[in-house]
């Protein structure tokens, strides 16, 4: 028991340290994405301001969080998004919602027929800094 105790407290110890090196991440005020049509080959890069949706094609994108890690660390970029894609006139079905991560797109990856959606950069701006 003595031995199970020891063990405990050194994850514990070593999972406080390692969470507590890690800077808080920034948030941004705007996302760059690239989006791949796969029909026509055509590769085009987009900025969504957080908290506003944009059409693209049959897709409906809304970026609700954007964060960014500090310049010391890894470079990582984490948004929080959503796709719907039109069916109809005025009718929408979710075929998108969670976190994109820019270095590991295919850890929540957006699977569409049609597009190709990945986070290219959560930008800051000037004044936020």
């Amino acid at each position: 028991m003595r031995n199970g105790n020891l063990k405990f407290f050194f994850y514990a110890i070593s999972f406080f340290l390692l969470n507590s090196a890690q800077a808080d991440p920034i948030s941004g005020n705007s996302v760059s994405l690239q989006i791949l049509d796969k029909v026509t080959s055509r590769l085009e890069t987009i900025e969504i301001k957080v908290g506003d949706i944009v059409k693209y094609g049959s897709l409906q994108i809304e970026i609700f969080i954007c964060q960014k890690r500090p310049p010391e660390e890894i470079p990582e970029d984490f948004v929080l998004i959503r796709i719907d894609e039109e069916i109809s006139l005025d009718n929408y079905e979710r075929v998108f919602q969670g976190w994109m991560i820019s270095s590991s797109p295919t850890v929540a990856p957006f699977e569409h027929p049609t597009y190709d959606v990945w986070v290219k950069d959560c930008n800051i701006s000037k004044e936020s800094e």
